[in-house]
């Protein structure tokens, strides 16, 4: 589970991927939308892996 973790970096690590200005969502160029549409994902991502670990008190 601890690749989903990598998903983030993958995905903002590329520039020129997502170095454009259309399409435009809401007047915010592509670049911007792209980076923050990686914060909630990046959050979900965190908690599904936090979630499948086994902690010390569950046993």
């Amino acid at each position: 589970m601890w690749i989903l973790l990598l998903l983030p970096f993958i995905g903002l690590l590329w520039v020129p991927f997502y170095n454009e200005t259309l399409p435009e969502l809401f007047g915010f160029p592509f670049f911007y939308w792209y980076q923050l549409l990686w914060v909630p994902i990046t959050a979900l991502l965190t908690w599904i892996v936090y979630r499948s670990q086994r902690h010390r008190g569950d046993e």
